[in-house]
């Protein structure tokens, strides 16, 4: 049974690790114990990554995947617009598009569902994620550019028969999670998640007739199955995932049946619908449990209907993945490789004001990466791999990490790699169709919306230490990374604020990403973590070279937690509270819009404080408490032009800080193990 275990997690890692215990010479090095931190960062492990555990999800509400990462330093969480409620992580400087999101190392976040796909997984759900930053394996492709995300759902084999998780808040949205497990025999187990939320009441907390977050409602559920055979030695998963998302907003006035598509109020509805098919199948050779198969295959269907004011836009996306694996040993177990071959399918039909711009792209690729590890001393994981794109062509994608401990509780890493992708500019710009912008494609010889593909270098060097710092546990982090475009696909904001231009880079873009962490345990459960990040992050433009617009070039990040001591029953108290500061942001070009609907050309700076309270009753019962953005700090004029929304200086993109203000919530959570 454990070879079984050991391939299980292989399988379901492929080159990140998961929570289960993992070989100590990948990129997924990690042991994690129950008592351990929400966040974990090994000293053993190649890679530069940060293992999210299901105790760290809990510290927030943690609605949906993108509100997973309130308390972690390495993801910075933003809101994409002034109407959709819409959060946007950034990894290294550079937004969700140029980071590869997985889900149990099948891509999940992407093409069609890059706007709103991290609201599509509800934060139940999620046993852990794990953070790798700079270039990513090449096992799971080569389109990651600044780092992946990894989400690990909750497995069947180890779930609890019942959970119940209830939430509601004062900006009128509830929620409620129910989770069934069951135990077939000794080979197979299954779970249902089935997740609903909605919001009811219109909100405009800063009266501009606008709605501050949208009404909605979603229905998703999904279906796993898990098969073990230690005799056997097959090992699958199986999981059918039906997800129903419907959003409304625009003015307080707007009705959908009487003003869609009309100037009488402006409104939008954004209604997306998406089935998910996935399968896992893996054999660990008995005699050789160094070695072993998998087999992943994955099939989606997303299907966006929506509008935006006057503009719509519908999107569906038809995708099949598949991987095949083969992992075994060179000589002995210092020596290992994984190697395989994958293919993807994309059919994208979208229509962007009823103009058609449908494709259909499909890439084959083979792989090969080595790993070396000396005793944990010394690790390097060297991975090359060669795809074929019918519209990005033949190309090689080579990565490198490096790991080298000098002297105890000490890591040294680098890593190196390239990235290539298909900007999908629709899909995810979405925000800019809630504006008076026209859209403009200066470049037309390009195989994908006449534009070239992305392509990109990133490099990175970290150093951890673990030291005793006046009696008390402490660790300290220092990150360096910088991401060199050869092309990228300019979205330009700069040059007019009736203008969103899309054109192939000519010039120099880059981002430097530095980032200094500081953790204490001050005493016994009661830790302190810090962090200071620094970006440099530069486009050139038609109109002149300028920092990434809504970017902060300086952010400050702080959480405490506490918690009491378990007594009787397992009744315990938990404290959490968090708070970030954000340094002046580059604003899109407003000069041209008259005084009233004109902006600086920076934003000031700000801090924004959350905190959570839970109380645990025993062992199977929780309540919780909590408020985000709890200094009430709210955007000046959060949308340009709200007084004339069909007019040429509507504009609801320009969103740098928070829009709804305070905000607190309660919930509960029960359990039948």
């Amino acid at each position: 049974m454990k070879k079984i275990l050991l391939f299980l997690t292989l399988l379901i890692s492929a080159v990140t690790f998961s929570q289960e215990d993992i070989k100590k010479d990948t990129l997924k090095t990690v042991t994690v114990e129950s008592n351990k931190k929400g966040l974990k960062k090994s000293i053993s492990g190649t890679a530069n990554t940060t293992l999210v555990t299901s105790k760290e999800l809990l510290k927030a509400a943690c609605c949906n995947l993108a509100e997973s990462f309130e308390t972690n330093p390495s993801i910075d969480v933003n809101f994409s617009d002034a109407l959709t409620g819409t959060k946007q992580i950034k990894m290294l400087g550079l937004t969700s598009p140029y980071i590869m999101i997985t889900e149990e190392n099948i891509p999940s976040v992407r093409g069609a569902s890059q706007a709103y796909g991290l609201s599509f997984t509800p934060g139940t759900w999620v046993e852990s994620i794990q953070i790798t930053k700079g270039a990513g394996s090449v096992v799971n492709g080569y389109e990651s550019i600044s780092g992946q995300i990894n989400t690990e759902l909750i497995k069947p084999l180890k779930d609890i028969p019942f959970y119940l998780n209830a939430y509601g808040s004062t900006d009128s949205r509830f929620e409620l999670n129910t989770h069934f497990n069951k135990i077939i025999s000794d080979d197979w187990s299954t779970s249902l998640f089935v997740h609903g939320n909605t919001r009811v009441s219109k909100n405009d907390m800063n009266e501009d007739g606008f709605l501050d977050n949208p009404l909605g409602k979603q229905f998703n559920i999904i279906n796993r199955w898990q098969y073990a055979c230690a005799e056997t030695g097959w090992v699958s998963f199986i999981n059918l995932r039906y997800m129903n998302d419907k959003k409304q907003t625009g003015q307080i006035e707007f009705d959908p049946n009487r003003d869609r598509l009309t100037t009488n109020y402006w409104g939008s509805e954004i209604n997306t619908e998406r089935i998910d098919f996935s399968s896992k199948v893996g054999y660990v050779f008995k005699d050789m449990p160094y070695q072993s198969i998998g087999f992943q295959n994955a099939f989606s269907s997303h299907n966006q209907q929506s509008y935006l004011g006057l503009n719509q836009y519908d999107i569906k996306q038809q995708s099949y993945y598949s991987n095949l694996i083969l992992n075994s040993i060179i000589n002995n177990t210092k020596h290992k490789f994984a190697t395989g071959l994958n293919f993807t399918y994309d059919k994208y039909s979208e229509f962007v004001n009823l103009a058609d711009v449908s494709r259909i792209d499909n890439s084959a690729g083979v792989f090969f990466e080595y790993t070396y590890n000396d005793n944990d001393k010394f690790s390097y994981i060297l991975g090359a791999r060669f795809d074929y794109h019918n519209r990005l062509g033949a190309f090689f994608t080579p990565r490198l990490h490096v790991k080298y401990n000098p002297w105890q509780k000490a890591a040294l890493r680098f890593s190196a790699g390239r990235g290539k992708r298909a900007a999908n500019i629709f899909a995810e710009n979405q925000n800019l169709f809630a504006s008076s912008r026209t859209f403009s494609i200066l470049d037309t010889n390009g195989k994908v919306y006449g534009l070239d593909p992305e392509i990109a270098w990133n490099y990175g060097l970290s150093f951890t230490q673990s030291f005793n710092f006046f009696g008390m546990n402490a660790d300290a982090t220092i990150d360096f990374y910088r991401t060199d475009f050869q092309n990228q696909a300019v979205v330009d904001v700069m040059n007019s604020p009736q203008q969103a231009l899309f054109y192939n880079l000519e010039g120099k873009s880059y981002a430097n990403s530095l980032q200094l962490d500081f953790n204490l345990e001050i005493i016994k459960h009661l830790n302190l973590r810090t962090a200071y990040k620094y970006y440099d992050i530069s486009t050139d433009y038609l109109s002149g070279s300028y920092q990434r617009p809504l970017q902060a070039k300086h952010r400050f990040f702080a959480n405490i937690e506490f918690a009491t001591h378990i007594v009787q029953h397992g009744r315990q108290w938990k404290f959490d509270f968090t708070t970030n500061w954000l340094g002046k942001q580059q604003l899109p070009n407003t000069a041209g819009n008259p005084p009233q609907d004109r902006l600086p050309e920076f934003s000031p700076s700000f801090a924004v404080m959350n905190a959570q309270i839970t109380r645990t009753f025993s062992s199977t019962f929780e309540m919780y408490i909590g408020g985000e953005n709890i200094g009430n700090y709210r955007q000046d004029k959060a949308i340009l032009g709200s007084d004339n929304p069909f007019g040429p200086n509507f504009d609801t993109s320009i969103v740098y800080a928070p829009i709804f203000g305070q905000m607190y919530y309660a919930g509960l959570r029960f359990k039948i193990k």
